[in-house]
């Protein structure tokens, strides 16, 4: 009795509403038209943009883990450091005797490189030396003989495809190769950390180490460090031959590498419960053997010193008379850089911090990398008081300090903390690098 009333009381009321909401419409029909297309086209294009916005959230999970983290790392380092270092060039034009005497070739043959800034500023020093030895003829005697091979011989096809600009080739080279060791490195952390959050942490770190800004330069430090976080994985997920053929290319690329036998090695015998003994060694050689491709890839740069230079021991002396290095027993020079003139006792303290780090950071499980974390210091400083002006670029290819940093920053504020004065730290010395301080650098 009371429900009936009420419901037809509520259907007039209504019917009365739509009256009075029609007439209006009535009398400006063209207005409320055009609000109704344009209500009807903004829902249209909202409905677009959610359809779009789940196309590429499913484009993005069909990319497999984890290339869009590293992707992202990679892209946001590129573009942070661009954009420092254009302001940083602007900054510095207007400086009054700038650049300084000793960098002024330097900085007249960036210009040569290229006219955008955003490019030549990646060229300093060696970097010049490689684009030399990527451009000169194959044909006719070699006397160059001072590096290592492989990088500016990459850049040889790269650049011929790139039409003829082989320092695009050589800045292509390093930028790939930093993207694939951001890759390798994640997945050799996933494997010793135990989890993908731990591994993002070590890639981070390995971005922000104090000279990371190098793996975007026209030099070997990127290709060196994929191709050893390459070795690594491909060693703990005992694929040994890939091991090997990788290595291969590893020892051409820098002299040190043909050293990074030992810990893979180490890494051999730890799968395999550190047991000696005459059958197991017999085990370790049929399936450790691809090893041996390692000091090939060397002899194979001594094999091109003796064909083009007739001399096997071309590198070593290239190095003495051009540089003045020798090697030497690396803990004096270290003593000695800790004692010297202000910028050598700074790098000299960078190479301190990184074997601490190492030593204080070592597990038993990863004897490998603290051993090849302490020849990637020692072997610099084993070439005397010239390698001060290289040092913290040379330091770069201890990678295991970042598993021990991404390990520590476990706690939110600790990594909070600890990723804000890397990059200060960077930022400092990517300032430096820009300002035509490079030797403090390279």
């Amino acid at each position: 009795m009371v429900a009936g009333p009420r419901f037809g009381g509520g259907a007039a009321a209504y019917h009365e509403k739509s009256d009075s909401l029609a007439r209006p419409a009535d009398r400006g029909s063209g207005e409320a038209g055009r609000m109704d297309r344009w209500r009807s086209g903004a829902a249209t294009l909202a409905a677009r943009a959610v359809t779009a916005g789940r196309g590429g959230t499913r484009l993005a999970r069909r990319v497999p883990a984890p290339w869009p983290y590293v992707i992202g790392l990679f892209l946001g380092a590129k573009l942070l450091l661009t954009l420092l270092g254009l302001l940083v060039l602007h900054a510095w034009d207007g400086v009054p005797g700038a650049p300084p005497p000793d960098e002024a070739l330097m900085w007249a043959q960036q210009r040569e490189i290229s006219g955008h800034r955003w490019i030549s500023f990646w060229f300093a020093w060696d970097s010049l030396l490689y684009l030399r030895l990527s451009t000169l003829p194959l044909t006719g005697p070699w006397r160059d003989f001072g590096f290592p091979l492989l990088y500016p011989f990459l850049a040889r096809p790269l650049g011929a495809v790139l039409g003829g600009d082989t320092a695009l080739a050589l800045l292509v080279i390093s930028n790939v190769a930093f993207l694939l060791a951001l890759w390798y490195g994640h997945r050799l952390a996933e494997l010793l950390l135990g989890d993908a959050y731990a591994a993002r942490r070590f890639t981070r770190y390995l971005v922000l180490l104090p000279t990371a800004f190098l793996f975007q330069a026209a030099l070997t430090e990127s290709l060196f460090v994929c191709l050893a976080l390459a070795t690594f994985y491909y060693a703990e997920r005992h694929r040994w031959l890939l091991v090997g053929v990788i290595g291969y290319f590893l020892a051409m690329s820098r002299s040190v590498g043909l050293l990074v036998a030992l810990p893979l090695a180490l890494v051999l015998l730890r799968q395999h419960d550190w047991r000696l003994g005459p059958r197991a060694l017999l085990g370790y050689l049929r399936i450790g053997w691809p090893l041996l491709l390692l000091p090939a890839g060397w002899f194979t740069f001594m094999a091109y010193c003796r064909w083009r230079g007739g001399d096997w021991f071309a590198y070593q002396h290239a190095q003495q008379t051009g540089w003045g290095i020798e090697v030497q027993n690396p803990v004096p020079v270290l003593l000695h850089g800790l004692a010297g003139e202000p910028r050598d006792a700074a790098r000299a303290w960078f190479a301190v911090a990184v074997l601490a780090v190492l030593v204080a950071g070592f597990r038993r499980r990863e004897l490998a990398y603290l051993v090849y974390g302490v020849l990637m210091v020692l072997v610099p400083l084993s070439m005397g008081p010239p390698v001060y002006k290289s040092l913290l670029r040379y330091l770069l290819a201890a990678f295991p300090v970042a598993l021990v940093l991404a390990r520590w920053a476990r706690h939110a504020s600790v990594d909070v903390w600890l990723t804000a004065t890397l990059a200060v730290v960077q930022g400092v010395l990517f300032v430096l690098w820009l300002t035509y301080w490079t030797h403090m650098i390279i």
